[in-house]
């Protein structure tokens, strides 16, 4: 059994009981994905599964046969940030930056859910063929990664900057 983690392959470990977060940090010393409430609360945990995004704390490694998890370490590199990592650095979207991968992951998975016409508790029309990409509808959608500090506005105008002008095909890349 394996799965493809940030574009490389990777044993499923052999016990049905490691969460993918402890596969991703203790297996495979991947520690940008952090571990926060380990209840699946806080977001911090978050990754992406198959492009969806998935709180990695309450999901089993085995879960993930054959499919491809990207974690923060697979979003951009040291030299090249992706342009949410740029955003985040601009609008000052964090200041411990302890929730700061799972605020970015999750933002990515929201953005290819809002491109899909995905709609949210806030979204006003639900037969709109395009869904709003505004701060409340931003907010909304990432109330499930919670930022300790305080950094909210920075990351809402961070998440705006890198998505809203962006063509659909283009917003989840």
């Amino acid at each position: 059994m394996s799965m493809i983690i940030n574009g490389l392959p990777a044993e499923v470990p052999l016990d049905p009981r490691v969460s993918l977060l402890d596969f991703l940090r203790d297996g495979l010393h991947l520690h940008g994905t952090k571990k926060g409430c380990d209840q699946g609360a806080c977001g911090a945990c978050t990754v992406l599964a198959d492009g969806e995004r998935i709180l990695s704390c309450l999901a089993l490694a085995v879960q993930y046969d054959g499919r491809s998890v990207t974690t923060i370490e697979g979003v951009g590199t040291a030299t090249e940030l992706h342009q949410l990592q740029q955003a985040f650095i601009e609008h000052d979207g964090f200041q411990c930056g302890y929730c700061t991968p799972g605020q970015i992951c999750s933002a990515i998975g929201m953005a290819e859910e809002i491109r899909r016409g995905v709609p949210s508790h806030v979204t006003d029309d639900l037969d709109a063929p395009t869904m709003p990409f505004c701060a409340e509808e931003i907010r909304e959608r990432m109330s499930g990664n919670l930022c300790r500090c305080g950094a909210h506005n920075g990351i809402v105008e961070a998440i705006a900057a890198t998505f809203a002008a962006l063509p659909e095909a283009e917003a989840a890349e």
